[in-house]
């Protein structure tokens, strides 16, 4: 399966990423002043402190980060790494292993329950790492929301981590949503629609875009915005927070 956390920026990707501030500049003036802020901003970087994450372990670091600061997050994920070898659990190893280890780990029972369901529809057939990578990022949203516990910003988090796809945007995220606020000035939070409206010119290169107003947003509060979870209530595909610190 594809990884991108860790990767280096090839001569291709790093033509991929000039094409793709390009595309930005002549799109959106106003993105076009964030990245002439940034003119060293890679949007990748912040992936070289994660563990190497195929689909599955992207997936249980977005499930592992619902309602935790970014700090929390990591040090959950490094406790759950300690039990396995200092390595991502497998699904097959996630049913193996005895849940108090995650409970002990930091996670709920509901982020447990979450975790075993998706490693066993990863085992059993359901849901098959290869056949999901081939998915539109729509249809693979759609069936990885299937899981009880997985909304669309775990799965669109997940998109960008593992498979590094290039036009994803979370428009449920609150921190983006700020971002968007501050960086176009309006003077009310924006609702996913609009998120969704102005992000539309930023097309095929959303990702990009969704990086730069991260970096924008967590150069002001690195480390502190809670990430998302379903509040009670309300159904397990309720919106989201953000990704990692960039």
């Amino acid at each position: 399966m594809a990884t991108s956390s860790g990767t280096q920026a090839g001569p291709g990707r790093a033509e991929g990423l000039q094409e793709g501030r390009a595309h930005l500049r002549g799109a959106d003036p106003v993105l076009a002043g964030l990245i002439a802020e940034r003119p060293d901003f890679d949007p990748r970087r912040w992936r070289i402190e994660l563990p190497p994450m195929d689909l599955f372990g992207a997936l249980l670091f977005q499930v592992t980060g619902q309602q935790l600061s970014v700090a929390a997050t990591r040090r959950a994920l490094a406790r759950i790494e300690a039990r396995f070898g200092e390595r991502l659990p497998t699904p097959a190893q996630v049913l193996d292993a005895d849940p108090a280890q995650f409970r002990d780990a930091g996670l709920s029972w509901r982020k447990i329950s979450t975790l075993r369901d998706l490693a066993q529809r990863m085992t059993d057939g359901r849901l098959d790492p290869d056949e999901l990578a081939t998915l539109t990022d729509d249809e693979l949203i759609a069936a990885l929301t299937q899981v009880p516990g997985i909304g669309p910003w775990t799965a669109q988090g997940a998109l960008i981590i593992a498979l590094d796809r290039d036009d994803v945007v979370l428009p449920g995220d609150l921190a983006l949503r700020k971002a968007i606020r501050a960086t176009y000035g309006l003077d009310h939070l924006p609702a996913e629609e609009e998120v969704l409206a102005i992000a539309e010119q930023w097309r095929p290169y959303r990702s990009l875009a969704t990086a730069y107003l991260f970096s924008a947003a967590f150069n002001e509060v690195p480390d502190t915005a809670v990430r998302s979870e379903p509040s009670p209530g309300r159904p397990a595909k309720a919106g989201a927070e953000h990704l990692p610190e960039l």
